[in-house]
């Protein structure tokens, strides 16, 4: 089970920067997000998409966040340019019941002792999709993009236009 925490969110500010992390850890393999604000809109949205994409993802806003780190049963990591190299760390992560957070605005100072490992996709300003994507792929191993969907809507390989199978689009 991964999990992702979303700090810092802004409905009116960050709305679809935080969509863009919801479906991207989705589609990177992520079983779920947590975003610290509430945000119905932003619930809705992404369940949306998981209707008619398929998987079991789920998403729930409001959670209290320092709450969440310190009673995680599993590994923490937490994305950050602050962070050691991806490449140095990612064979020591255990994957069982992972909890990764990224930021939206400054990530308070105690995130960063409340985690188990600190990782650095790059050590330069980025995005926090970027971030995940990468982190996420690196983790994986490339398997979630290779998986075929089981979706009502599937999207099929197309060098020129647009190839959609399934209803509901």
């Amino acid at each position: 089970m991964i999990t992702v925490l979303r700090l810092g969110h802004r409905p009116a500010r960050d709305k679809r920067v935080t969509t863009h992390v919801a479906l991207a850890a989705r589609v990177f393999g992520a079983d779920a997000v947590l975003v610290s604000t509430r945000d119905p809109a932003l619930e809705r949205t992404v369940r949306s998409v998981v209707r008619r994409f398929g998987g079991s993802f789920r998403i729930e806003t409001g959670v209290p966040w320092r709450q969440t780190l310190r009673e995680w049963h599993g590994p923490k990591v937490h994305l950050t340019m602050y962070g050691l190299p991806i490449d140095d760390l990612l064979s020591r992560i255990p994957r069982d019941d992972l909890l990764i957070v990224i930021g939206a605005e400054k990530v308070p100072r105690d995130v960063y002792d409340l985690v188990d490992f600190n990782v650095a996709v790059g050590n330069e300003p980025h995005s926090e999709v970027a971030a995940l994507a990468v982190f996420l792929d690196r983790l994986m191993g490339g398997r979630s993009l290779r998986s075929e969907s089981t979706a009502r809507i599937r999207i099929r390989p197309n060098p020129r236009g647009k190839s959609v199978e399934g209803s509901g689009h």
